[in-house]
């Protein structure tokens, strides 16, 4: 018998048997805010027919713009119903305990990213996985699951506002969503979006809003009058580069002072880098000398990301058990059956989340 559920490919309901009989477990509740008011702030809206883009002031769709800002006003009122679960079961084939297999949206559903997002640990990890999901598997979600990754990405923006937190990494989580959006709604007749259109346009222009306002982001200057990063030793400096794993972060390190600049452009620093992430057969490819005949380290290693992916570095993963095939977060404490459970546990990057799901 199908289950019956808020959308017919999210997961349905979860009952528990009590003394009374069964009775229906109540998930956590969340529902996503407005965002109409930030809505009335645009402009001009961007409506695509087939390759290309014919922009309409504000007057000429005002009915257009009203009917979008309705119909989304009204799936943001609906009941939402996520879980905030420490853990799942992946099945990926029927069982006569089990039926049905775990899909993407259903994992993304009950596993609890909405708080993951405060954990500065866990926080690069969600927003790679939404990026991920946004290049390729957004039309692979359910419904239920397209409303909670964009509640998910609200806070995460907010996040960033409020924190100043990274904010290049959400550019590019942007950048990748809307051009996958602007796609999406140019096959519309294919059907390869749930809901209504005009739910999907209005997220398009929540997008470019929130675009809009991370590049008039400016940050906070710190009033500190004790010691800074300026006063401490060469050594120490030089020390705090080399443990970073990503070109940008130093190039914008080495911005903020001459010495840090300085210490940035150290050629056996980016020679380092290189070769943490990747491999020597991949230097002889694209060797790019300097003007004095030695190697450029630092262009090279922004040659070499453009063909190749670099190696991935979070503070906290989610893992994977084999033995009892439970995906959770490490810090939960998952019960595990096995004789000796450290040789089942797999950390899961974002990408072998996605591929968990794939069947």
């Amino acid at each position: 018998m199908p289950f019956l559920g808020q959308d017919w490919r999210s997961p349905g309901w979860r009952w528990v048997k009590t003394e009374d009989g069964w009775k229906r477990c109540e998930p956590f509740s969340a529902a996503l805010e407005d965002g109409n008011n930030q809505l009335n702030d645009i402009s001009h809206t961007v409506i695509i027919t087939g390759d290309d883009e014919e922009i309409y002031s504000t007057e000429d769709c005002e009915f257009a713009a009203k009917k979008r800002k309705k119909d989304h006003f009204r799936n943001n009122t609906d009941s939402q119903c996520f879980y905030r679960e420490k853990w799942i079961y992946v099945h990926k084939e029927s069982t006569r305990e089990r039926h049905g297999y775990c899909t993407l949206g259903e994992a993304f559903n009950r596993l609890d990213f909405s708080s993951a997002i405060q954990d500065i640990r866990r926080f690069n990890y969600v927003v790679k996985l939404l990026q991920l999901i946004a290049k390729s598997q957004l039309t692979s979600l359910s419904g239920a699951a397209q409303k909670n990754y964009f509640n998910i990405l609200d806070k995460i923006v907010r996040k960033v506002m409020e924190d100043q937190y990274n904010p290049r990494l959400i550019k590019d989580l942007l950048q990748d969503l809307s051009s996958t959006l602007c796609i999406l709604i140019r096959g519309v007749g294919k059907s390869v979006l749930v809901g209504n259109i005009n739910i999907w346009i209005c997220r398009l222009e929540t997008i470019l809003l929130w675009q809009q306002q991370l590049k008039n982001l400016q940050m906070n200057k710190q009033v500190n009058n004790g010691l800074t990063l300026s006063d401490l030793p060469l050594h120490m400096l030089n020390n705090i580069l080399y443990r970073f794993s990503d070109g940008w972060d130093i190039i914008t390190l080495g911005q903020v002072t001459p010495t840090l600049y300085m210490l940035s452009e150290d050629r056996q620093l980016w020679k380092k880098l290189c070769q943490y992430h990747f491999a020597e057969k991949q230097f002889c490819r694209h060797l790019i000398p300097s003007e004095k005949g030695h190697i450029d380290w630092k262009l090279m290693y922004f040659a070499l990301q453009k063909y190749y992916p670099i190696k991935e570095q979070y503070g906290d993963t989610l893992h994977f058990c084999r033995h009892c095939s439970i995906l959770f977060w490490k810090d939960t404490g998952h019960p595990c059956t096995a004789s000796d459970p450290d040789t089942c546990l797999m950390p899961v990057s974002p990408q072998h989340f996605i591929d968990l799901f794939k069947f």
